[in-house]
């Protein structure tokens, strides 16, 4: 005697329960990527699209107890704000941190600036800039 075939004629009710989930799955996944997107779209326009003031550190001079960083500024005209800069000794540590304020009518500006260390150090690093 030969035992009855459990499974179902293939075509002929319509769709597994799981072929419906992994339709389902598919359709959530592709929302949440989209929303991903989205929102990194949305930070990406307000951090370049909306910063009014940037800058770049062109070149250092480590000493003794100073860095003498070499900054050049770009912001909007009339714009006013702030950039701080960081320097670290040869271990890592932090040893000088300051905030150097922009402001005024030009849009581009190159200044020689003293950041002060509580010891040598040998870095001068922008950690960024912020409008008013």
């Amino acid at each position: 005697m030969s035992t009855a075939s459990t499974r179902l004629p293939e075509g002929r009710y319509g769709r597994s329960s799981d072929e419906r989930a992994d339709h389902r799955l598919k359709i959530a996944g592709a929302v949440l990527a989209a929303l991903l997107l989205a929102l990194v779209g949305y930070f990406a326009y307000h951090y370049v699209g909306q910063n009014k003031i940037s800058a770049e550190v062109i070149t250092f001079e480590p000493g003794k107890d100073a860095v003498q960083v070499h900054l050049e500024v770009r912001k909007d005209s009339g714009a006013s704000g702030y950039c701080t800069l960081r320097s670290q000794a040869e271990n890592g540590a932090e040893v000088g941190r300051a905030d150097f304020r922009f402001d005024g009518d030009a849009t581009r500006i190159d200044k020689v600036l003293t950041l002060r260390t509580t010891s040598p150090g040998t870095t001068a690093e922008l950690l960024g800039c912020h409008a008013d």
